[in-house]
């Protein structure tokens, strides 16, 4: 996969106090939680006046990046803790292949007001390789620990 400028992906911190993991907050202007539903396939958004950073709390989905012309799969999942960083202006979408929603929390940093068109779908330039991005979430299930997060991709 060829690099996505700008895409971030990191682990996130953890300490255990007793029987409890405590995980390292994002600095945001403002927190969403978001449900991809189960079954979905989503269109691609871009936000002019926003980051996003996304972690997913319960059950896994595939963000979908347009990058010079081709479409990038990242998989994410529960089981991995970690936040990938979408910088304002990135095309991107979701597919949500599990029979359960998945949620996630955005930590979002704003770079001017909201605007409408921000949140307003984008109809794909061409389809998705639903066969890729299936394969890129059953590779996330294979892969060690260590190896999924980074400094970029």
């Amino acid at each position: 996969m060829g690099l996505i400028k700008g895409i971030t992906i990191k682990a996130i911190e953890s300490i255990q106090g007793g029987m409890s993991e405590f995980y390292t907050p994002q600095s945001s202007d403002e927190t969403m939680i978001v449900k991809v539903p189960a079954n979905t396939t989503d269109d691609l958004f871009v936000h002019k006046h926003q980051t996003d950073q996304l972690l997913v709390v319960k059950g896994s989905f595939v963000l979908v990046v347009l990058y010079n012309k081709e479409y990038q799969y990242i998989p994410l999942s529960e089981k991995i803790p970690q936040v990938v960083i979408i910088p304002k202006g990135i095309l991107h979408g979701a597919i949500n292949f599990d029979d359960r929603d998945c949620l996630l929390v955005n930590a979002v940093l704003r770079h001017g007001d909201p605007q409408a068109k921000d949140y307003q779908p984008i109809e794909r330039p061409f389809p998705y390789d639903l066969d890729k991005a299936r394969s890129s979430l059953d590779n996330l299930k294979h892969m060690p620990m260590n190896l999924v997060a980074g400094a970029g991709i």
